[in-house]
């Protein structure tokens, strides 16, 4: 058990006895790696935790909370606001990224604050799954240092932008790939894909958003990979950051590209200009649905698990006991 519990903290809810009651503790001999959180007014008193979120964005105004449309985060705040009894303001719920609307996850990550500790993570873990709707769920849930942040301490992102590219687009595929039936060159999608690798201004790649409060559009990318899964290209970008729409509007791009309608090299061309009316000139609008964000990667040291807490959940494996009839 983590033995940060601070003086005077409320009393945890029920829940199946899987909650730690708060004992009085001299916060001042915490050591490094115990599970202490600062509230806002400086004060210990909490502890962090990890999520890692899987949705499917298709009928969602995006990650980022709004009541109406509902969006993700929206959703994951309300049944963290069951299991833990807390308010929306006490749990600090932030998100790595602020997925747009129609855009799904696989490895969406956020934290928590709660003001008592759980000896076990398993039983929120199922709550959780068991409330949220069946379009969103949570892979892991694992206790946090006080330096980890969801969205600050990322290191990299990667997205996937799924592309069917056949004559007719496959059913099963059409809520999660952008279909194109203009036959793709992957080749100099790879060629091209190669430009925007390193460290750039990517003005002319950004939509405006009245969201980012600070802007700063040099962004480092790190890979940019086309793979061919047989009717299905997938492209795969990995960054330190994205700018608003970003990603989609590179992938728009290489869609033309590959369509063979532009030259590879018009993407320093369009670098160069820092300049959104530049794109407009060339590329067209790649939808929501085709894009997924699939992992934020972390340092090690964001990672590491608080010393004497609960492990990370995984989620439960259930098992048919032997059958004890008699066989005849």
């Amino acid at each position: 058990m983590c033995s940060n519990v601070v003086v005077g903290l409320p009393s945890p809810p029920n829940l199946n006895g899987t909650l730690s009651s708060p004992t009085p503790t001299n916060t001042s001999n915490a050591k490094d790696g115990d599970n202490l959180v600062m509230n806002h007014t400086g004060v210990g008193g909490g502890y962090k935790w990890r999520l890692v979120i899987a949705y499917d964005g298709t009928r969602y105004a995006g990650w980022q909370y709004q009541s109406s449309p509902p969006t993700i985060q929206c959703f994951v705040e309300k049944v963290l606001m069951q299991a833990t009894k807390l308010e929306r303001k006490d749990l600090s719920l932030v998100g790595a990224s602020r997925t747009d609307k129609g855009v799904h996850a696989w490895g969406q990550v956020a934290h928590f604050v709660t003001p008592f500790n759980y000896d076990s993570i398993d039983s929120i873990h199922a709550a959780l799954n068991g409330l949220l709707p069946s379009d969103i769920r949570v892979r892991e849930i694992s206790p946090a240092v006080p330096e980890f942040h969801a969205r600050f301490s990322a290191k990299s992102k990667i997205y996937h932008y799924k592309v069917y590219n056949d004559t007719f687009m496959d059913p099963f595929q059409r809520d999660y790939a952008y279909h194109s039936a203009h036959k793709l060159n992957p080749a100099v999608m790879r060629e091209a894909a190669k430009y925007f690798i390193g460290k750039h201004d990517f003005s002319a790649f950004a939509n405006a958003s009245q969201k980012e409060r600070v802007r700063d559009p040099v962004k480092n990318i790190f890979r940019f990979d086309v793979i061919e899964m047989g009717a299905l290209l997938q492209l795969e970008v990995e960054g330190s950051g994205f700018l608003y729409r970003q990603v989609r509007n590179m992938v728009s791009l290489l869609l033309q590209i590959g369509r063979e309608a532009l030259p590879p090299y018009v993407v320093p061309m369009i670098l160069a200009t820092r300049d959104r009316r530049e794109l407009a000139k060339y590329a067209m609008f790649a939808p929501p649905h085709g894009l997924s964000l699939a992992t934020v990667k972390y340092n090690e040291e964001h990672l590491r698990l608080p010393s004497g807490c609960s492990t990370t959940s995984f989620g439960r494996h259930y098992t048919i006991g032997s059958c004890k009839l008699p066989f005849y």
